[in-house]
């Protein structure tokens, strides 16, 4: 790990190369390299193939990206999130920039980035928050150059913080070709699930009381809510179930029936496909 200032023809830097604990690498969130830099003058960096993600700040002046296929401009304020097994060029000219950035990586990263793709996450975007990401980054900097014996731990606590930043800014359910009636619409479903996931109800029941079509609308309730119709119905039911479960004494029957699923065979099933244990065993360890 080193922390030099880097003074070239090209840009004025300040990095830290992070080297990972064996731990970490195979457990955590964990840091690759964190800095700020300046231009000094107009260049392009271009990538591929590196098991990494990146966050950048545009802090000042401006520049280009190419990823994806597209091409974007970046100005003071734009933020990027970048999957960098991808290919990605980024360059600035007259309009110097100043960046401030984070590379990382760690398990389930490509599952994560691809729940931020399915929010309406953008790998460029005008931040509301420029001042939160340049914190933690600040942050994330200030950890790299530590001694702290759990900076791991922290640095990857940091990077979550980051993630969440990054996932609350993605949540764009308007984006594409849903028209407001139609969000309504969605909504309106979601609020009946809400108040009747006790009763049986089937996407057939929901397109003909809604007036909606059944493709339409499950395509639509994943982009605004992030899961599908049933799984959103079967969340409900399971959270009902562990209430019932912990704070009362019913039999499995009456719980599986006051959570809208009659067959007590089939409640037991899918209760322990998704919480790992059976109602029983969730029952007696809470």
């Amino acid at each position: 790990m080193d922390s030099p200032m880097f003074d070239g023809e090209l840009v004025h830097s300040s990095r830290i190369l992070y080297t990972p604990s064996p731990f970490a690498r195979t457990n955590l969130l964990h840091l690759q390299e964190v800095g700020s830099l300046q231009a000094c003058r107009p260049h392009a960096s271009a990538r591929q193939g590196l098991a990494s993600y990146l966050v950048f700040l545009v802090e000042s002046g401006s520049g280009t990206l190419e990823y994806g296929g597209m091409q974007r401009t970046l100005q003071a304020g734009d933020c990027v999130f970048l999957d960098c097994r991808k290919p990605y060029r980024h360059r600035t000219e007259a309009d110097l920039w100043q960046l401030r950035w984070a590379h990382f990586y760690g398990p389930n990263m490509g599952g994560i980035y691809k729940k931020y793709e399915e929010r309406g996450g953008q790998p460029a975007f005008r931040t509301a928050q420029p001042q939160r990401y340049k914190a933690l980054l600040e942050e994330l900097y200030a950890l790299a150059g530590s001694d702290a014996y759990v900076r791991d731990m922290q640095i990857c606590a940091r990077l979550f913080d980051l993630l969440t930043l990054l996932m609350e800014e993605s949540w764009h359910p308007g984006r594409g070709p849903v028209r407001r009636g139609k969000q309504q619409s969605v909504q309106e479903i979601k609020d009946f699930l809400d108040t009747h996931y006790t009763e049986k109800i089937t996407l057939d029941d929901l397109a003909e009381r809604f007036y909606i079509n059944k493709f339409y609308l499950t395509r639509v309730f994943k982009e605004q809510f992030g899961l599908s119709v049933t799984s959103y119905l079967v969340q409900l039911r399971l959270t009902q179930a562990k209430r019932l479960l912990r704070f009362t004494d019913w039999s499995m029957e009456a719980v599986a029936a006051e959570c809208g699923l009659h067959d007590a065979n089939y409640f037991a099933r899918l209760f322990k496909k998704i919480e790992g244990i059976t109602p029983g065993e969730y029952r007696r360890r809470w």
